[in-house]
């Protein structure tokens, strides 16, 4: 088990897009693998689905633990974690 204290970047948090983002390489890049995010509040899920992520309302600047098992530990908590850290830059919608 790896774990790694990640803060939000995003200026909107972890919203929809970004979940989507994250959920994709979580399932794409690392099927083998179980994800945990917890909180500062203590709030905790496990990255399975958008709206588990979504659930935790992380804002900017929030801070939470990541914690990853599976076969690559070491790459899955550098990808995921650098994904949860990301400034990203999505237009906005009108």
């Amino acid at each position: 088990m790896k774990l790694r204290t990640v803060t939000i970047h995003n200026e909107a948090g972890i919203h929809c897009r970004p979940s989507g983002v994250i959920l994709n390489a979580v399932k794409q890049e690392f099927p083998y693998h179980t994800f945990t995010v917890k909180t500062e509040d203590g709030l905790e899920t496990e990255l399975d689905s958008i709206l588990s992520l979504i659930s935790l309302g992380l804002g900017c600047g929030d801070r939470a633990e990541l914690r990853v098992e599976g076969p690559d530990e070491e790459k899955a908590i550098q990808r995921i974690g650098d994904l949860f850290e990301y400034e990203f830059d999505f237009p906005p919608r009108r």
